[in-house]
């Protein structure tokens, strides 16, 4: 039972800390994208609670996206491509994340959580710009040209992909240790 209260805290916390990280990252931009501050929360939960964990915490990532107003030029020209795309790219990333954190963890607990957290990035990123071919490459190519989009595309994209990678990259001793410690008070409250 305490095991299960501990994982609701735990998760409520780690929401609390995707929607107001999120909402605050909403102001920093790369032109029409803003940075991503969520991906390290994501994978600290999927780590310490699992696939379910990651896939909650990625639709809190996407549903606050939508909420915050950054996906609100992508809502204007398609609705349903953006909720789509928005939640798919927040949730994949989130349960990919624990799966591949919890297929390392065992051989080496560092290498899990570096192998998690470039994973994170790179599913969120990837999904992002399937998303802008299916759903919005016709208006992106009208708005910026043939040649606008790839620069936009691999530009732009590639800019907020590095920074979040390295965000990732740069806490990753630190997520280690949160998870440790997450692990150790979750071992003691079931002994």
């Amino acid at each position: 039972m305490k095991t299960n209260t501990q994982k609701v805290v735990g998760m409520g916390l780690f929401t609390a800390i995707i929607v107001a990280l999120q909402m605050l990252a909403s102001a920093i931009k790369f032109g029409p994208f803003s940075i991503t501050l969520v991906l390290a929360p994501i994978v600290i939960g999927a780590a310490l609670y699992g696939i379910g964990a990651g896939a909650w915490l990625g639709l809190t990532f996407g549903v606050t996206v939508l909420i915050s107003g950054d996906a609100a030029a992508f809502l204007t020209i398609n609705p349903i491509g953006t909720v789509l795309t928005v939640i798919a790219k927040g949730m994949v990333a989130g349960i990919v994340a624990a799966v591949i954190y919890k297929a390392i963890e065992k051989k080496n607990k560092t290498v899990a959580v570096v192998a998690a957290g470039i994973a994170c990035p790179i599913v969120n990123t990837g999904i992002f710009l399937i998303g802008c071919y299916l759903f919005f490459r016709d208006w992106l190519i009208d708005v910026f040209g043939t040649t606008g989009f790839a620069t936009v595309i691999t530009g732009l994209v590639s800019l907020n992909f590095a920074v979040e990678l390295g965000i990732n990259m740069l806490l990753a001793s630190v997520i280690v240790r949160v998870i440790d410690l997450g692990k150790k008070q979750l071992a003691k409250k079931n002994v």
